[in-house]
């Protein structure tokens, strides 16, 4: 190849490349945060399990049901498109859930339809894995201490459905299947971040499990970043 052709075909990576960030899709971005009293979560009982127990010596677990900062950012706060995005087959990558310490990591997530599960037992005692969804086929998987892997897939999608031990009763995650890849599972600073959307409006939804659900219609440009913050609050008793 001569310098010349050479030079022709470094311009046109050049171009292809500057085009493929300008037209990469857009981002939404954004935190959530709780407004109201933030209950102490209470530590959870794991004398019944030596092997749980002893995973905690250090400080006790506790209950995640509602995990905020000092500042009210808001953990394990599903966000994701609930309407405009087209389906998209399975990524390749494995989820991951794992039992560590007798507790689900995460205590949220977000799996795409057919995508596999990877479930994990790395506590070296009895687990199983009793799956609650009401779309998908249920499943309750025995998981002794040497078996320390197990693959499921979901191949509909469904929001959200809980996953349980039946010998460790304390034990719960939630998992949601998405029939794409445009979701988020907020973290301890309740950010999150969605990438890669075609041009396009979409309604976009935040979900917890004990402050529910908050949607708002969000209009995305090629290659910008659009900024959604929501606050959630202690839903009112019904009279």
């Amino acid at each position: 190849m001569n310098s010349k052709t050479l030079r022709k075909v470094s311009l046109f990576a050049l171009v292809y490349f500057s085009m493929s960030f300008l037209f990469a899709g857009g981002t939404i971005t954004g935190t959530v945060k709780y407004e109201g009293k933030v209950p102490r979560m209470k530590a959870l009982k794991m004398a019944a399990d030596p092997i749980c127990d002893g995973k905690h010596k250090d400080a006790p677990a506790r209950m995640e049901w509602l995990v905020v900062s000092d500042s009210g950012e808001l953990k394990n706060a599903f966000v994701w498109i609930k309407e405009g995005a087209d389906n998209y087959p399975a990524p390749e990558e494995h989820a991951v859930l794992d039992q560590n310490g007798c507790i689900y990591s995460p205590h949220v997530l977000g799996v795409q339809v057919d995508q596999v599960v990877d479930i994990l037992n790395t506590d070296g005692t009895l687990h199983n894995v009793h799956s609650l969804s009401k779309r998908n086929p249920q499943f309750n998987i025995a998981m002794p201490k040497f078996k320390k892997k197990k693959e499921v897939t979901f191949t509909k999608s469904e929001m959200m459905f809980p996953i349980k031990c039946d010998v460790h009763p304390w034990m719960k995650c939630y998992v949601a299947v998405v029939n794409h890849p445009f979701f988020d599972v907020t973290g301890e600073d309740g950010n999150f971040k969605i990438s890669g959307l075609p041009a396009g409006t979409y309604t976009l939804e935040v979900w917890h499990e004990k402050l529910g659900t908050k949607t708002v219609s969000v209009t995305v440009a090629d290659g910008a970043t659009e900024t959604v913050d929501f606050t959630l609050t202690k839903p009112k008793k019904k009279k």
